[in-house]
């Protein structure tokens, strides 16, 4: 979405720069998916009527389809086009694919899930930086990039280089931010 405002806005304001993606740092943060929960086969919803299609066991086929490979579609085309630059480290996708039961679901809002859905946030946060593989379609750990905290934190604080490049790796900034935790993410209010 941001990117497609930012060409946007080259287009209608004539004196504005070319959009190069060189020059972005795009951070995407997603709501989670239920990927690896198999909520339906090719084979069993070949045989559904067009209600089935809207609804099935309490859940709604159509949308669920729709929304996950929007998402999915959306992921793939932005990171192929940052690394078809050798710009990878310009787009840092945040995502937890495999939530199940209530925290997989966006409409359940109490406290106990509230809570789940943070931990799980936390959790994500620790594991190593992923990205597309544009071959599979499939995440692949990045070796050397460190853990997602790593990476937003170098996309934050990303400064350019001469080249246009970050000047800091996340594994530099890493000590920094653990030394100033309490001061960035205070925890009383």
């Amino acid at each position: 979405m941001a990117i497609s405002h930012a060409a946007k806005d080259i287009l209608k304001y004539k004196n504005r720069p070319i959009l190069d993606a060189r020059h972005m740092l795009v951070l995407s943060l997603g709501t989670g998916e239920s990927k690896k929960e198999q909520r339906y086969s090719a084979a069993k919803s070949s045989e559904w009527g067009m209600t089935t299609w809207i609804y099935e066991g309490g859940r709604t086929p159509i949308i669920d389809i729709f929304s996950d490979a929007s998402s999915d579609i959306v992921d793939f085309h932005v990171s192929t086009l940052f690394q078809s630059i050798n710009c990878m480290g310009n787009y840092l996708r945040i995502q937890e694919d495999s939530l199940s039961g209530d925290a997989a679901s966006v409409d359940i809002a109490t406290n106990e899930n509230l809570q789940k859905l943070a931990e799980i946030g936390r959790n994500l946060l620790k594991e190593p930086v992923s990205r597309i593989d544009v071959d599979t379609g499939r995440f692949q750990n990045v070796e050397g990039e460190g853990t997602s905290t790593d990476a937003l934190i170098t996309t934050m604080l990303a400064t350019p280089n001469k080249e246009g490049k970050p000047m800091f790796a996340a594994k530099d900034i890493n000590n920094f931010y653990f030394a100033h935790l309490p001061k960035i993410f205070p925890q009383n209010r």
